[in-house]
């Protein structure tokens, strides 16, 4: 199952993890040696009031020194104000730190999402890849901004709680540490099972994300068959598993939490029998024992903190090791090393002996070898999976072939950049993507190069302006994620006006007519017949009414070429190209209500 990769725990801490988390701080060294530095300072603040506790009491209050008391208040005070501006940058800064960090990671997973090849994208869901880009890396801040760095507060406040505890009495220091065996036990089992509790955590919260996708965007579906109230229930069962093991969770949280607080009340009530009785004796000062006990209270505190810093680290950990095999896929098309130029071309494209297989040796391309002139129309036609859609994908090197060659003006496309060869390529899909913004950007795609003019110029040759102009902001009206607010014959019509835009040298029109209405069918048409013009154009269509003005048609069959050439002479051959004809002439006498029409 897909979300199995999201339940995924691996260690409480991985040191090579840890390890390349960390290199994502180097940038900003400087800014974590002054946090650490100032995390030291900050530490050493806490334990040093119960210190000047036990001199105010035993050197001011108990020999009625009031100036003196009065001096060491003034102190404390100007102690507690430098603890807050300490905080307060320390505070700044680490979230600064971590802020950066995570933008810089997040930077570089999406940029390597950019490179993969369409291969790496067919086997992984775009939900799990978004999950990879927000939640994972998000979910790193904490560590950086609190983990990392803070840890090193919690760790020097035991470390001064312990200097001063020593340094006022060995004795009643070792009868305060007698308990840490069974707060390390507490700890132990605590770690254990939160970690088992985190897991069945993630786990159902990645079915939970899943159950949701899969179906807020099938709604339609469900309602059409009437299945909201089975979809609720299964949604009520997931649901419920994910609030269980929540529980579990704050369960362990809510045991070990009072189990320190007891283990905390027993070392006080040891210090309070043993220090006591030390008191009573004159071996101890009553200001030592009220330091001691502040101490005690103060020792457990960071404890607490560092199972949280486990928590986090967890998380980290588990969110990294996602993160780190996404950055890791090496489904990448490279480009060469010393790539040829290809900074102008006339258009001319050939296939020699092309073998292509998306899976191992599963050829879905045999030996397909065909060429087009400069200047040519060139209709791909066949039954569905017979390579059509293949043969475009690998001239744009959205897959690499395994036998053969592609070449594109005499040259290998496979000495070129890929950035150098599709700045020459447009493609008009039948399945059209709208981004979030207006009519202009879905044109230009932020092209700045590209001018109002221009667009104008492009939309009025598809027909477009037609409705754009009728629009309240014209080239300006907002649209919606993925074209919502559109028709699809009006998304058609923008995706062609896109292509058009950049000047292309070879226009590949896959099914480009397909999903619009007969009307603006012979608008596209139309407007075809001037674009192509000048430009080597590809066409791939079930409509054989749409390629029969072709210079060349391609019948594929199983991955072969099969049949070569015009439309008359295909159709005297009375081939596989005849039986398509004939089979779509029947459809057009008994199916006129579905709008077929071939000529």
């Amino acid at each position: 199952m897909a979300m199995h990769d999201d339940e995924i725990m691996g260690k409480a801490y991985d040191s090579r993890l840890m390890k390349r988390l960390l290199s994502y701080l180097k940038p900003y060294k400087k800014y974590v040696i002054a946090a650490i530095f100032l995390n030291i300072i900050f530490a050493a603040m806490g334990p040093l009031r119960p210190f000047l506790t036990k001199i105010a009491i035993d050197d001011y209050i108990l020999t009625g020194n009031y100036p003196g008391l009065m001096v060491l208040i003034g102190i404390l005070f100007g102690i507690l104000i430098l603890q807050g501006f300490i905080q307060y940058a320390m505070s700044i800064v680490t979230e600064w730190i971590g802020q950066k960090a995570i933008f810089d990671l997040r930077m570089q997973v999406f940029k390597h999402l950019q490179k993969l090849s369409l291969r790496f994208f067919d086997k992984n869901p775009i939900g799990r890849l978004v999950t990879r880009t927000t939640n994972d890396v998000e979910s790193l801040n904490d560590m950086f901004s609190s983990g990392v760095v803070t840890i090193f507060s919690d760790i020097f406040v035991i470390f001064w709680i312990l200097i001063f505890m020593f340094v006022m009495s060995w004795e009643l220091s070792l009868v305060t540490l007698a308990v840490l065996p069974f707060l390390f036990y507490a700890t132990w089992v605590f770690r254990r099972k939160a970690r088992e509790a985190y897991r069945q955590m993630r786990k159902h919260l990645a079915r939970l994300n899943a159950f949701l996708q899969e179906h807020i965007s099938g709604t339609i579906v469900l309602q059409i068959f009437n299945r909201e109230k089975k979809a609720r229930k299964k949604f009520e069962r997931i649901n419920s598993d994910y609030r269980d093991a929540y529980m579990r969770s704050i369960f362990y949280h809510a045991v070990f939490y009072p189990a320190v607080e007891l283990i905390s009340a027993v070392a006080v009530g040891l210090i309070i029998w043993y220090g006591g009785g030390s008191v009573v004796q004159g071996a101890l000062t009553i200001g030592i024992l009220i330091s001691f006990i502040q101490y005690t209270e103060m020792f457990f505190r960071p404890i607490r903190d560092l199972a949280e810093k486990y928590n986090i680290m967890q998380t980290a950990m588990a969110s990294s090791e996602r993160i780190f095999k996404l950055l890791d896929d090496r489904s990448i098309i490279p480009d060469p090393d010393v790539p040829a130029e290809l900074e102008t071309i006339s258009g001319q494209v050939e296939y020699r002996n092309v073998w292509f297989a998306y899976n191992q040796d599963d050829h879905v391309l045999r030996d397909v070898s065909f060429q087009v002139n400069s200047g040519e129309t060139v209709a791909l036609v066949g039954a569905t999976g017979a390579g059509k859609t293949s043969i475009i994908n690998l001239m744009t090197r959205f897959y690499d072939i395994q036998k053969g060659q592609i070449l594109v003006d005499g040259i290998d496309i496979r000495t070129v950049r890929k950035a150098d060869l599709r700045k020459h390529i447009a493609i008009v899909l039948q399945d059209v993507f709208l981004f979030s913004g207006d009519i202009k950007n879905n044109i230009t795609l932020g092209d700045d190069s590209i001018s109002m003019e221009r667009v104008r110029e492009v939309c009025a040759a598809v027909g477009a302006d037609r409705f754009i102009e009728r629009l309240t902001n014209g080239y300006d009206e907002p649209v919606k994620e993925r074209g919502a607010t559109l028709s699809v014959g009006q998304k058609q019509l923008l995706s062609f006006a896109r292509a058009l835009a950049v000047d292309p040298k070879i226009l590949i029109l896959d099914e480009a007519t397909s999903s619009v209405d007969t009307e603006t069918e012979i608008l596209i048409q139309k407007a075809i017949q001037r674009i192509l013009k000048g430009r080597t154009s590809i066409v791939i269509a079930h409509r054989l009414s749409t390629v029969q003005r072709a210079d060349k048609i391609i019948v594929m069959h199983k991955g072969k070429i099969r049949e070569i050439g015009k439309h008359q002479d295909l159709l005297a051959l009375q081939g596989i190209y005849y039986r398509l004809y004939q089979l779509q002439y029947q459809d057009q006498i008994e199916g006129q209500a579905n709008g077929v029409v071939v000529k």
